[in-house]
């Protein structure tokens, strides 16, 4: 008699993961963007941060990180004209520390890939998932503000905080939520001045 096979257990269909809330979102990205900033402050412990940004695209995915230092604004641009100095010293693209900390922030990208699609919306949903997006990010760096990341005292106030889309109008509001007025003193006379020159 032909030994019978034993029977194979039904395959179970793969669960599939459960949709990353906002705190969730916040929290992946706290824990990413601080791993990144402090990596960079271990390895540039002589340097004096002016301007971390986080970017992101018209679509909100998971953000980029960008910095700019004294130091690095001063080497970049050794020789040049004040005013060519000044294109560079907001620009998150002409930054050495562009991208930086790829190998914490990448990850967290997936959960943001893991909800809905800004585009893939209704516009009235789309645009409530890009605020839900936006407003984790500046949570996240509120947060570290608050633990102290950026600095305290008067370098804290030497720094600017920023998310930066750059497919979109600069807010203004969401800049002046995340900096203390006094840091914004000289980023406000920049961008008046780089808009004077703009309408010449």
């Amino acid at each position: 008699m032909a030994k019978q096979s034993a029977k194979q257990p039904e395959k179970q269909p793969e669960k599939q993961p459960e949709m990353p809330g906002e705190e969730e979102l916040v929290d992946a990205l706290h824990q990413a963007v601080g791993a990144a900033v402090s990596d960079l402050l271990r390895e540039r412990p002589d340097h004096h941060f002016s301007y971390w940004v986080l970017v992101t695209t018209g679509e909100a995915f998971g953000p980029a990180l960008s910095a700019w230092s004294l130091e690095a604004l001063a080497e970049a641009t050794a020789g040049w004209p004040e005013e060519a100095v000044l294109d560079l010293k907001w620009s998150y693209a002409d930054s050495p520390f562009c991208t930086w900390g790829e190998e914490h922030l990448k990850p967290v990208r997936a959960l943001f890939d893991a909800r809905p699609q800004v585009f893939d919306l209704e516009d009235d949903e789309g645009d409530k998932e890009y605020e839900l997006r936006l407003r984790a990010m500046e949570t996240a760096l509120a947060r570290l503000d608050a633990e102290g990341l950026f600095g305290t005292g008067k370098r804290r106030l030497a720094t600017v905080i920023d998310i930066e889309v750059p497919s979109e109008e600069p807010d203004r509001e969401r800049t002046f939520r995340l900096n203390p007025p006094e840091a914004l003193t000289g980023w406000l006379a920049d961008q008046a001045a780089l808009t004077a020159r703009t309408a010449r």
